[in-house]
C-alpha cells in the first residue's frame, strides 16, 4: 500500500522541494548540511542497535562463506562436484556468499566503481539530464526509487540502467559510465551464466535449468549507488531491511565504510531471533546473494534472507548490484513456478507471475514477500 496518501502536507512539500533539487543526498553533502532532513529520520525501531545487532563474540566472528571458483570449469568432475557443494550449503542456510576466482578481471571491476563515483561527483548541472522518475526510461537517476512512498528516507543516490535483454544507446547512457557499464555488465553476465549453472546442479536438475528454462539470465538491471559519509548515521539508514525481487544479485561494494551492508543470520535454535551479522569487502570478491523469485522456483532448498545497509561516517561509498530480473511489460507474463522434484517434494508456494510478486514486494516494502504465495 502506498504511504502518500497519509503523508503530512508539510513532508510531501519538503520532499518535493528536495526531489526538485535534482540534486540527491550529494546535493545536501555539497551544500555543507550538518543535520539531516526530518524526513530521512528512521523509527528508533528500525535503526541497527549499537551492540545487540552483533553475533556473539562481535560481528567479526561470523563471515558469510567465501567460495573459490578456481577450476570449476575445468574437465575435473570432483573439483566442480566440491564447488556445488558449497555453493548449495551457503545458498540453503546463508542465501548470502562470496567468491573469488570469478573471471570479472580487477580493471573492470575498479573501473566501474570509479565510475560510479566520477558520475555522481559531477555538477548537479550535468547529472540533471539523467534525474528522473520515469520507468519507461531505462536510465535513472535519482535519490531513493520509493521517496514519496516510504515512511523515510535512505541515504543514498541511485543510477539505475536496464542492461538486458536490450542495452541503452551510447548516448543514453551518461558520459562517466558510458562503455564502463557495458564491458562490466558483460563481464557479470558470464559469471551469472556460471553461478546459475552451478545453483542448477545444485538443485539436481540440469546445469542449464535454471539459465534456459526458468529464464533467470534474460533481463539485467544494475543499480549504482552512492552512499555520501553521513553526518548523523544513527537516524536514518542506506537501505532499510528488505529482500531482493530478483533471481539472484551480483554485488560489487568497495572498501570504504566496510561493514554497511548486513545479513539477517538465522540461530540453529528453532524460535530464537536472527541476528545482524556485517558482510566485510573481500579484496577482488563479488558478494552473491539469492533473491525471492529463486527461492520460490527452488522450493525453499534456497534462501532469500533480509539484510540492509547501515549508515557510516566514512565515506562515500559505492556499490553496483547487477540484479538478475524481469521488469517492464514482461514481468506480467513471466511465471515463475516451483521445480517438481523427483523424489516428490510437495510444492511449497504456488506458481505467480513476476509481476504478482513485484505487487507482493511494494505493499510489504520488501518484508516476507513470499508467505502470501506459500501452500
Amino acid at each position: 500500500m502506498s504511504l502518500a496518501p497519509m503523508m503530512s502536507s508539510s513532508r510531501l512539500r519538503d520532499l518535493q522541494a528536495f526531489d526538485d533539487t535534482n540534486a540527491g543526498v550529494k546535493g545536501l553533502i555539497d551544500a555543507g548540511v550538518t543535520t539531516l532532513p526530518s524526513f530521512f529520520h528512521h523509527p528508533p525501531q528500525n535503526l541497527p542497535k549499537p551492540v545487540a545487532h552483533d553475533l556473539p563474540g562481535g560481528s567479526s566472528s561470523f563471515t558469510i562463506p567465501v567460495i573459490d571458483l578456481a577450476g570449476v570449469t575445468t574437465a575435473d568432475p570432483s573439483r566442480r562436484a566440491e564447488v556445488v557443494g558449497e555453493v548449495l550449503a551457503a545458498a540453503n542456510k546463508f542465501g548470502f556468499f562470496q567468491v573469488l576466482n570469478h573471471g570479472v578481471p580487477e580493471a573492470s571491476m575498479s573501473g566501474m566503481l570509479a565510475a560510479v563515483r566520477r558520475f555522481n561527483e559531477e555538477p548537479v548541472e550535468v547529472k540533471r539530464a539523467y534525474y528522473t522518475r520515469d520507468h519507461g526510461r531505462s536510465v535513472r537517476y535519482h535519490c531513493n526509487q520509493d521517496l514519496f512512498r516510504a515512511s523515510a528516507a535512505k541515504w543514498r543516490d541511485t543510477v539505475y540502467l536496464e542492461m538486458a535483454p536490450t542495452e541503452p544507446s551510447p548516448e543514453e547512457i551518461p558520459a562517466a559510465l558510458r562503455g564502463v557499464a557495458s564491458e562490466y555488465t558483460r563481464q557479470v553476465r558470464r559469471l551469472g551464466s556460471t553461478l546459475l549453472e552451478l545453483l542448477s546442479e545444485a538443485l539436481g536438475v540440469r546445469s542449464g535449468y535454471l539459465e534456459e528454462e526458468a529464464g533467470c539470465l534474460d533481463w539485467i538491471l544494475v543499480g549504482a549507488h552512492y552512499y555520501p559519509a553521513c553526518p548523523e548515521p544513527h537516524l536514518t539508514m542506506g537501505a532499510t531491511t528488505h529482500s531482493d525481487y530478483s533471481f539472484l544479485t551480483v554485488l560489487l561494494q568497495d572498501a570504504v565504510g566496510s561493514g554497511a551492508l548486513q545479513v539477517l543470520v538465522q540461530e540453529e535454535k528453532e524460535g530464537e531471533e536472527g541476528r545482524w551479522a556485517d558482510v566485510h569487502a573481500v579484496p577482488g570478491a563479488l558478494v552473491v546473494n539469492i533473491g525471492d523469485f529463486l527461492q520460490l522456483i527452488s522450493n525453499d532448498r534456497f534462501k532469500s534472507v533480509q539484510h540492509r545497509v547501515v549508515s557510516k561516517k566514512e565515506g562515500p561509498r559505492a556499490s553496483v548490484a547487477c540484479f538478475f530480473q524481469t521488469y517492464g511489460a514482461a514481468a506480467a507474463t513471466k511465471v515463475c513456478a516451483p521445480i517438481v522434484f523427483p523424489d516428490g517434494t510437495p510444492p511449497v508456494y504456488k506458481s505467480a507471475t513476476v509481476e504478482e510478486l513485484l505487487v507482493s514486494f511494494r505493499a510489504k516494502n520488501g518484508h516476507a514477500t513470499l508467505d502470501h504465495f506459500r501452500l
